[in-house]
């Protein structure tokens, strides 16, 4: 029998801007979703740890995070 000791997820996230709207409408859209997925993770209790946030010249957020997969313990992963 194999158990899980420890398991986390490495993502990239980029949070592009939608094409067909006004610029400044688009980014501050895209700060929103931003700010919106932050929370996400806090109200789920999901465990995880921002190791980047980037905006990029064209005003879309470029993250790198580790997050805790499913309801698997994290172990060191977030240390």
């Amino acid at each position: 029998m194999k158990r899980i000791k420890a398991a986390c997820i490495q993502q990239t996230l980029h949070f592009l801007l939608k094409e067909d709207t006004d610029h400044d409408l688009a980014v501050s859209t895209v700060q929103q979703e931003v700010e919106r997925y932050k929370r996400q993770l806090e109200r789920g209790h999901v465990q995880h740890k921002i190791l980047s946030e980037e905006t990029l010249e064209d005003g879309s957020v470029l993250i790198k995070i580790i997050k805790q997969y499913n309801a698997s313990p994290v172990g060191d992963y977030l240390n």
